[in-house]
């Protein structure tokens, strides 16, 4: 299995690309990684150096790759956060490009704008794009709850108003939606959940919410479910894997005390994880 992942890096931790390509080694995916950004930390510090990198820089990465005539052995395209609109043409462009080659290749948006509490932090433009032209041109997205809303013009407080959200995503193209944070009235506050929908069924997992707040973890959450998915064709055997995973992940970084999500350290659980998890079928 072969991924494109387009997205930001950082020197630092682990965001972007620098939370979903080890993930995707680790359990056996090839990663051609684009960077959109390199800085030597994630914004959520307040501070940090380095630069976002010219459109025209990634397009020419990717139309590099073109040219040593490999495009057909792209499984699929995984995108995340986007700087601004322009970029967004360069990823599905190069999704076109990729299709056009492999007609079974699919991609997968995480449509990263915002977060419950904290509102949308991307530029302006960035939300429409990515509900107009993105998540239309995505076989898979991964909203949070905050981004589901948006996205469907429907407020989430409980699991039947996530499903007709996530239905009404569905209806603008998507073959699968992912919810990655899922906190409904009726649910303890000692657990989170995530939900995914296709055409048949959906299905919710829970886990214990663990005392942390970490960058990078939808990250490496929108990959490891693309590749599941990819690898199985079920929703139910990527969300039952992405959920162990991510939280071995998570719990190895709420037991060390990090500010970093610890991949290294949790590297052996992420292809095998301790726990496992079992996804309800709800519809």
């Amino acid at each position: 299995m072969t991924i494109l992942s387009i997205q930001s890096s950082v020197a630092y931790g682990h965001v972007g690309n620098s939370a979903a390509v080890f993930p995707l080694q680790r359990i056996g995916v090839e990663v051609w990684p684009v960077n959109t950004v390199h800085f030597s930390n994630h914004t959520g510090y307040g501070a940090w150096r380095g630069m976002v990198l010219p459109v025209e820089g990634v397009a020419e990465v990717i139309q590099g790759i073109e040219e040593r005539g490999v495009l057909h052995e792209c499984d699929g395209v995984l995108s995340g956060y986007m700087g601004d609109a322009s970029l967004g043409e360069v990823i599905l462009d190069a999704f076109k490009r990729v299709k056009r080659i492999n007609p079974n290749a699919v991609y997968c948006c995480d449509p990263v704008m915002g977060d419950v509490g904290r509102g949308f932090f991307v530029r302006p433009g960035i939300p429409e794009f990515m509900r107009d032209r993105a998540v239309p041109a995505a076989t898979i997205v991964t909203p949070n709850q905050f981004e589901l809303e948006y996205l469907a013009n429907h407020v989430v407080t409980d699991l039947e108003s996530a499903l007709v959200a996530a239905d009404t995503v569905k209806a603008c193209g998507p073959r699968v939606v992912l919810v990655t944070s899922l906190r409904r009235s009726g649910a303890t506050n000692e657990r989170i959940e995530m939900l995914a929908v296709d055409a048949d069924r959906a299905f919710a997992v829970e886990t214990p919410l663990l005392p942390l707040s970490v960058n990078g973890a939808g990250d490496m959450t929108a990959a490891l479910f693309f590749a599941h998915w990819l690898g199985s064709g079920s929703i139910q055997i990527a969300l039952e894997a992405t959920t162990a995973a991510v939280f071995a992940v998570l719990e190895t970084t709420a037991n060390a005390g990090a500010q970093e999500i610890q991949l290294i350290p949790a590297q052996a659980l992420i292809a095998n994880p301790a726990h496992t998890f079992r996804a309800v079928r709800i519809r």
